[in-house]
């Protein structure tokens, strides 16, 4: 056994060599100029973001930009959507559309998911209620989830498939879950397996381990170490139109644009917006035991859930045979190394012929009939191994031949009925990349996202946003383990920018902290603390960051390049109405609450699915005898006006035209107002670049090693380049911005900025609506125009003022962190912790504190910092009124004289760790 694990790690360090870090290949005929001087990328050149022993498999994939599996196409359509809301709503329709087939890459689906709100009004737009109508009608649905490391995380796969499938009377559903992660004999039968079955695996157990134990929890597989994920976004419905972007079908991510973080509705519980486990904030609680969706133990009386900021897309058009290429490599990868042995009829192969149409600049466009485009020969491959099967299981299938030609018919349905006319398609020209190589794909290393990530900021001409979950990167080779190069990017063209006194800026938006840590000081923040120091180090510390390089070649980064954060506040509505209504029923609201998740959950068609819950009818009985006091409290009146949903939420009055804040009514005393109010950060999701208004990167990869390297997580993103361009604005000057780019970028900065009116989820507009539909935009409105020119200085004052303006207010009303003035662990004990303990923590001193509800609670009003009584309130109030929208400055200084020990122990304990945090 120590033999083979000697074997093991000299393929892991054989692994590290391949991809040790090196400069970038650079363009060598740099960028080319069209029109107005406005780049166009160089279709023909090849680099890389880092070297490895494979770029890509040198067949095929020079042929395509950025070393991409997939050409560019023209004649698509193109949608964006900001947030779940209204994403969901266009996915409902369209599931509810489908009568062929669908296919779903998720990193986690949550069968219960309600794709609209309110859940009592929206029955039939549960996730799971709308695949089982489907497969009713036929349709044929492949479904693949990544299939998690239960010691680490909680996603309950094994309940998505059984779910669908076991109580899918058709089988018409298949649900793949990869990759296996099997732990060694040895390792089942150590105490340090025995410890992390009993206590869990969390980044700080996780860093303390041996190498080998590592190795043996996440198992190897052709030299790679997985501790990766699939992490691909995607649902294709008939062949024809797709969603990708950030957003999973999974739990904790709809939410609207005004993000209400408050879900309490004393006056009627059908007005609940996030039932059971989909109210969550895993700051405070991840998620646990979700097979049992209602099973929710984050008292939404007292804790904030945690808004999700995301943006996603609908495609229709020549790129959906790409994506569906992509579905179907990595369905017959998976159906050859796990499920092909199993042989159940229910998995089959998918047999996929790809449409040509619109593919720009490919040698296969010249008029052949006999040219094949067929992505690295898959189509044949599998194609010959379903006639094979045929001839070796004629008897076991005990079909007709025509039943069985039937049968592959309908696997490929689909593809070949998709026609497009001949000729120049015009129309948005999208192109598929992604980031895959064997164990994820069965394919050679590819990193095309990564390509074109620096590829776009490296041609961009003015202007580049960018919104991601993560900021990871590296400038040169010293910033080990970090290998992507994006940052080096960043630098060379802001360096070239002010040499050559060219109007430019960047904006980047993260979360405040990225992961889920509550107090930072815990060891199971570990993990968070190791990302926080690998992006403090990629933006401006350690010596070789970002804005460090810019100003090593004298140049004043910030007036370059600027980060951002998001945090809103809300109130929960556990008012004087509440109280009242407990009384009258003689319930407590959260039994009634579980009630209501229990009536609304695991029943489909008036009959039970799975486990029983437990205590349903005394839940059951606590909601009815609820809802009838609740409607008696109502008829009384006094106390009816705060039973509309207007103040349930106070998360419109930072919104556009939204309501005063001190104008909003409250059913109770001061003190327990003060104590109604919550603040938490925003957390930014999103997969985004916007270059110049005109070029648009969306998918499902982070800005990390993990997600851009090809050889970890998988990934796919789209670029978008639209032809209709429109009049605008760059530094003043006259700009040709496109129509898609331009529409997103401004819709997403008024949402920041609260320039947007609330989202009203039950009156759905075109952005609510599939492709078929175009984008509702107001263009040349007021709001919009404050936010056309994004290198004028009347924006800077606008979007800078917003942020300082938001800080200063969460900073003196709530004690967020991270935050400037906390440059060391004291100051942060000064700042934080005095005030708010982690759950669990120091539970006797919490109840001797019980006369200042506000200090220990979590997230709530720091009422140290205002005057005692109703006069506190007032002062709290007004310094709330001046938030507009979401935007907060990026708190750079945060633990910088801690230097670089923000993640403390751990980090150099087990080096082989590192790269899961990067």
């Amino acid at each position: 056994m120590a033999f083979l694990f000697d074997k093991m790690k000299d393929a892991v360090q054989d692994v590290q060599a391949k991809i040790k870090n090196r400069e970038n290949e650079r363009p060598q005929n740099g960028q080319q100029q069209g029109e107005a001087g406005i780049p166009r990328f160089n279709k023909h050149i090849h680099f890389h973001s880092h070297s490895a022993a494979e770029c890509s498999d040198g067949d095929s994939h020079h042929l395509h930009r950025f070393q991409s599996f997939a050409p560019q196409r023209e004649g698509n359509e193109s949608k964006w959507y900001v947030d779940g809301c209204g994403y969901f709503w266009a996915v409902s329709e369209a599931l509810e559309q489908a009568r062929d087939s669908i296919w779903i890459l998720d990193w986690w689906l949550s069968p219960e998911l309600y794709l609209r709100r309110p859940a009592a009004r929206n029955e039939q737009y549960r996730l799971d209620k709308m695949l089982f109508a489907a497969a009713n009608r036929g349709v044929q649905i492949n479904i693949i989830v990544y299939k998690e490391v239960t010691q680490a995380l909680t996603l309950s796969s094994s309940h998505t498939k059984h779910w669908l499938e076991d109580n899918d009377k058709t089988g018409n559903i298949r649900v793949f879950r990869h990759p296996d992660h099997l732990p060694d004999r040895q390792t089942i039968a150590s105490n340090v397996w025995a410890s992390i079955k009993d206590t869990g695996l969390s980044a700080s157990k996780l860093s303390k381990l041996p190498h080998d134990a590592i190795k043996g929890i996440y198992g190897m597989n052709d030299d790679t170490v997985l501790y990766w994920a699939h992490h691909e976004k995607l649902l294709v419905i008939d062949g024809r139109m797709a969603f990708m972007g950030g957003l999973d079908m999974c739990f904790g991510r709809w939410d609207t644009n005004q993000h209400s973080i408050a879900d309490a509705h004393p006056g009627d519980l059908d007005r609940i917006v996030f039932p059971g486990q989909d109210y969550n904030n895993a700051r405070i609680m991840d998620f646990t035991d979700v097979q049992n969706w209602q099973n929710n133990k984050l008292d939404r009386k007292y804790n904030s859930r945690m808004g999700w900021s995301d943006v996603s897309l609908c495609l229709r058009g020549p790129v959906v045979e790409d994506l569906k290429a992509h579905f179907a490599q990595r369905w017959n990868f998976i159906y050859d190394e796990k499920y092909n042995v199993r042989k159940n009829a229910r998995y089959q192969p998918i047999v996929f012929y790809p449409n040509r149409a619109g593919i720009i600049g490919h040698p296969y466009q010249q008029d052949d009939p006999d040219a094949r485009f067929d992505f690295e020969g898959q189509a044949h491959h599998f194609r010959e191994r379903m006639r094979t099967q045929y001839e070796q299981r004629r008897g076991e299938f005990e079909q007709s031949r025509e039943e069985f030609r039937e049968k592959m018919h309908k696997m490929r349905r689909g593809a070949e009925g998709v026609e497009y006319p001949a000729g120049p398609l015009g129309g948005v020209q999208v192109q598929l990349m992604r980031s895959c190589t064997k164990w994820s794909h069965g394919v050679p290393l590819e990193h095309s996202i990564a390509n074109a990530y620096i590829e776009t900021i490296r041609n961009s001409k003015h202007f580049v946003y960018i919104e991601n979950q993560f900021f990871i990167t590296a400038t040169s080779d010293v910033q080990k383990p970090v290998q992507n190069r994006i940052g080096a990017a960043i630098v060379e063209r802001i360096v070239r920018a002010a040499k050559n006194r060219e109007p430019y800026h960047m904006i980047i938006n993260i979360p405040s902290i990225p992961g889920f840590a509550g107090d930072l000081k815990d060891d199971a923040a570990l993990g968070t603390r190791a990302i926080m120091e690998y992006q403090y180090n990629s933006i401006n510390r350690g010596g070789h960051s970002i804005l460090e390089s810019i100003a090593a070649q004298g140049v004043q980064p910030m007036d370059y390049l600027r980060f951002y954060n998001l945090r809103n506040y809300d109130r929960i509505n556990a008012s004087g109405t509440m109280a009242r209504v407990e009384q009258k029923a003689g319930v407590n609201y959260d039994d009634a609450r579980r009630g209501h998740d229990q009536k609304y959950g695991q029943v489909i068609d008036g009959q039970h699915y799975g486990q029983e819950y437990h205590d349903q009818s005394a839940n059951a009985e606590a909601f009815d005898r609820y809802q009838q006091a609740a409607q008696e409290v109502r008829n009384e009146g006094g106390s009816s006006r705060l039973s509309h949903a207007n103040w349930d939420s106070v998360a419109q009055c930072y919104m556009l035209d939204g309501p005063d804040l001190r104008d909003a009514p409250w059913d109770g005393d001061w003190q327990s107002e003060m104590d109604a109010f919550v603040s938490e950060e925003l957390y930014i999701h999103s997969k985004l670049l916007i270059a110049d208004d005109r070029v648009v990167i969306c998918g499902s990869a982070n800005l990390n090693d993990r997600s851009q390297l090809g050889s970890h997580d998988s990934e796919i993103a789209v670029l978008i380049e639209d032809d209709r361009e429109i009049n605008s604005y760059m530094a003043g000057q006259p700009w040709k911005a496109t129509q898609f780019a331009a529409s997103l970028r401004r819709q997403i900065f008024r949402k920041h900025l609260g320039l947007l009116p609330p989202q009203e989820i039950e009156r759905p507009d075109a952005n609510f609506m599939p492709l078929g539909e175009t984008n509702n935009y107001d263009w040349n409105s007021r709001a919009d125009m404050a936010v056309t020119d994004p290198l004028s200085q009347e924006f800077s004052n606008l979007w800078q003022g917003t942020a300082a303006t938001n800080t200063a207010a969460f900073a003196k009303v709530f004690h967020p962190i991270p935050a400037d003035n906390v440059r060391n662990w004291t100051q942060y004990d000064d700042f934080f912790e005095k005030y708010f303990k982690a759950p669990g923590k120091d539970a006797a001193a919490k109840d001797k504190d019980a006369l200042r509800p506000s200090t220990w609670k979590y997230g709530h009003v720091v009422a140290d910092e205002f005057s005692p009584g109703p006069q506190g309130l007032g002062e709290m109030k007004e310094v709330l009124s001046r938030v507009r929208g979401c935007l907060v400055e990026m708190p750079l200084m945060f633990l910088k004289e801690e230097g670089q020990n923000l993640a403390k122990e751990g980090m150099t304990l087990n080096s082989m760790t590192e790269v899961v945090y990067t």
